[in-house]
């Protein structure tokens, strides 16, 4: 179990690297959502590997085998920690993506450190914190206070998964649940969740994200929903948002397999040189293989019934025209 030692802090790792083939390729790092661990990444970490990248996964401050300091855990704590981590990998080019509170700090770290990055993918996440995700979050550690950690899991399977996969994963859950009993502590879980309590939006910062973006959302998010999305993909200068087809907030846990796809095939893109963000809207494949095909420009992406605009927006424009016969 390898550790990372940062003065105090003891951050616990993992560094997953194709058998052949550069020791200093690619890679992936991938950040976790609050009630995650390492272990939840293991899919990713075979199918990313298999497909040539390096994958490195970790335990944020507070969570799983990492360090739990008994007070306040602060994001910028967290993007220290991603730094060090970061800093320790040779070779590249390294691509962060993070879900959920892991895209937060991602987001954090690539406003800091863009020139560290090759390639970012905020997924179900956000730079601003409204009074719906606000009020959300509020019960939920209300919830995990006075219920523990089991209390707060029941509420977040029925909010974060389909019923297709919850249906097909039933009697798994008590099963989940007790892990992440064992791996996540109360008091270490709440310091995560207190550290919105002084939240200040990053809207206004996202611009110094000088990296490709990939803004990955699910089509059913209702914790993260598109409007929150759609403000990463206006402000960060070279992004593109896609929907993932039938996805709710934690499709990474329900569809590893189409979403390791997406990486690889972004990664891909910006190592080639096919990167071509421009703020556009797309439509991800439902199955691995597909084509990502660009959102209809004659209607408002920004609606869940298929309403026409008025006027589309200069960039859907310009994907229409530029990009009508080239689906990725």
């Amino acid at each position: 179990m390898p550790i990372l030692a940062r003065g105090r802090r003891r951050i616990r790792y993992e560094l997953d690297a194709p058998a052949e083939g550069p020791a200093d390729g690619p890679v992936f790092v991938l950040v976790n959502g609050l009630t995650q661990y390492i272990e939840l990444w293991e899919p990713y970490r075979y199918m990313l590997v298999a497909k040539g990248f390096r994958v490195v996964t970790f335990d944020l401050l507070g969570q799983g085998i990492s360090d739990k300091p008994s007070l306040h855990i602060t994001q910028d704590d967290q993007v220290a920690v991603l730094y060090d981590l970061i800093s320790e990998l040779e070779g590249g080019p390294i691509f962060l993506a993070g879900i959920s509170f892991g895209g937060v700090i991602a987001l954090r770290y690539a406003i800091a450190h863009s020139d560290t990055i090759a390639g970012l993918v905020p997924i179900s996440s956000f730079a601003e914190l409204p009074p719906q995700l606000y009020l959300l979050g509020s019960v939920m550690r209300t919830g995990l206070i006075l219920g523990g950690t089991s209390f707060l899991m029941d509420m977040l399977f029925p909010m974060n998964l389909s019923n297709e996969w919850l249906s097909q994963q039933m009697h798994a859950l008590e099963m989940a649940k007790r892990r992440g009993w064992l791996l996540n502590d109360v008091y270490a879980l709440q310091n995560l969740m207190e550290s919105f309590l002084e939240f200040e939006p990053m809207t206004a910062q996202l611009s110094s994200i000088t990296v490709p973006t990939m803004i990955l959302n699910g089509e059913f998010d209702f914790l993260t929903p598109r409007s929150l999305q759609e403000s990463l993909r206006v402000h960060i200068p070279d992004s593109e948002l896609v929907f993932v087809p039938r996805a709710y907030h934690a499709f990474t846990l329900e569809k590893p397999v189409l979403t390791a796809e997406y990486l690889a095939r972004f990664a891909r893109d910006v190592m080639a040189g096919r990167w071509r963000g421009k703020k556009t809207v797309w439509i991800g494949p439902e199955e691995p293989g597909g084509d990502f095909v660009p959102f209809p420009p004659d209607f408002d992406h920004m609606r869940a019934i298929p309403a026409r605009r008025e006027k589309p927006q200069a960039a859907e424009l310009e994907m229409a025209t530029s990009r009508e016969t080239a689906p990725r």
